[in-house]
């Protein structure tokens, strides 16, 4: 920190520690613990000591009596010391088997599953809904595309992979939290589909404030932890990017097709590349492009108004060689329907937004089917 005339000095602190020792042993704070720096904010000084854990509570009285030592500095009007206690690196682990599963990080507890368990066994197809930024739409899309499949004919899962910012619990209207039964949690059937996200398992208000391995263990948790059943599809919501959670994804299970959703501004779409060019990297099929926001139709005159531009994804889709799945208008309706807890596809099936989602659905489904019909038994 920065030093005034009236502050004290690093070494003015480390000659007070090394002034209190211990009456039984004779040695100094100093030398038995690590000075690792110092605040001093409003004349209040903290100060901070690395200490071995098991000297911590043996070092207290000392540490009050180096703290009243310390109020006689210039410009110290009241002094803590802090002791920091560290535990003893723990021995390497024995290495996993080959082929064996790393238990990796498990946020919501449990056992983990035998290391040769199969992923999703009941599951003949995920797909993942993604877009290379937040804002477009991304989660709207696939709360609609699944349970639009579902209307379509499919068994279908919906999870959400949005660690930090879920909100598929509250585009689905899904009230209270999953059973447990067995160790397994138990998705919540919904609109002819079955969801879980960890935005049902969390206060709503709670931050997910987890570094990318959390993160990764939650989606892995989310992919052999749930009791998902038989499914024709399931629906994985991405969070925006192209980073820690879409490779962990991507290396648990194979993903049968990615849908990647985009507004039609350029702005949008040079991310919109990004998520493309990732899943063609990883050898996942795109299935296609989805143009959300495609264009504002006025519910008073009926004038549709193109505020993000329009057909840029259709041109993008057309220039990287990959389907383009359709167009969403940008509605109040789709909004409100979400907002509410009930997607447009089924709360309102004969609106323009519903049958923009559903010609996306039906057009998935084909895709799905195609490649299934392609792929040597």
């Amino acid at each position: 920190m920065a030093q005034t005339p009236s502050s004290p000095h690093h070494d003015d602190i480390a000659r007070v520690l090394d002034s209190v020792c211990s009456p039984q042993t004779g040695h100094s704070l100093l030398a038995v613990g690590k000075f690792e720096g110092f605040r001093l904010e409003q004349g209040k000084l903290s100060v901070a000591l690395a200490v071995d854990r098991e000297q911590a509570q043996h070092l207290a009285p000392l540490c009050d009596e180096a703290a009243t030592r310390l109020k006689t500095l210039p410009g110290v009007q009241d002094a803590t010391v802090i002791l920091t206690a560290h535990r003893p690196a723990a021995p390497p682990k024995p290495a996993a088997p080959r082929g064996a599963a790393a238990g990796g990080h498990r946020p919501f507890g449990g056992t983990p599953p035998e290391p040769n368990a199969p992923v999703l066994p009941g599951v003949k197809a995920v797909i993942a809904v993604a877009s290379g930024k937040g804002g477009v739409g991304k989660s709207t899309t696939a709360t609609n595309l699944a349970v639009g499949l579902a209307q379509e004919g499919l068994s279908v899962g919906l999870m959400d992979a949005d660690i930090h910012g879920p909100s598929l619990h509250r585009m689905l209207g899904a009230a209270g939290k999953p059973e447990v039964i067995n160790g397994r949690l138990q998705p919540i059937p919904v609109w002819g589909i079955r969801a879980v996200s960890i935005g049902m398992l969390v206060e709503e208000k709670q931050a997910m404030i987890w570094r990318g391995p959390m993160v990764m263990g939650a989606i892995t948790q989310f992919l052999t932890d749930v009791d998902w059943g038989t499914l024709d599809v399931l629906v994985v919501d991405m969070p925006p990017g192209t980073g820690d959670a879409q490779l962990s994804l991507m290396q648990k299970v194979p993903l049968a097709g990615a849908v990647i959703v985009s507004t039609p501004q350029d702005i949008a779409l040079i991310d919109a590349r990004r998520g493309v060019s990732m899943f063609e990297k990883m050898k996942v099929p795109v299935l296609g492009l989805v143009e959300n926001m495609s264009y504002f139709c006025c519910p008073n005159c009926g004038h549709n108004t193109e505020l993000f531009g329009h057909g840029g994804a259709r041109k993008e889709a057309e220039a990287m060689g990959v389907p383009f799945l359709g167009e969403v208008p940008l509605l109040a309706a789709i909004r409100a329907s979400g907002d509410e807890g009930a997607p447009i596809v089924a709360s309102a099936p004969e609106s323009e937004a519903a049958q923009a989602f559903r010609r996306i659905a039906r057009t998935t489904a084909q895709a799905l089917q195609q490649q299934t019909a392609s792929t040597p038994a």
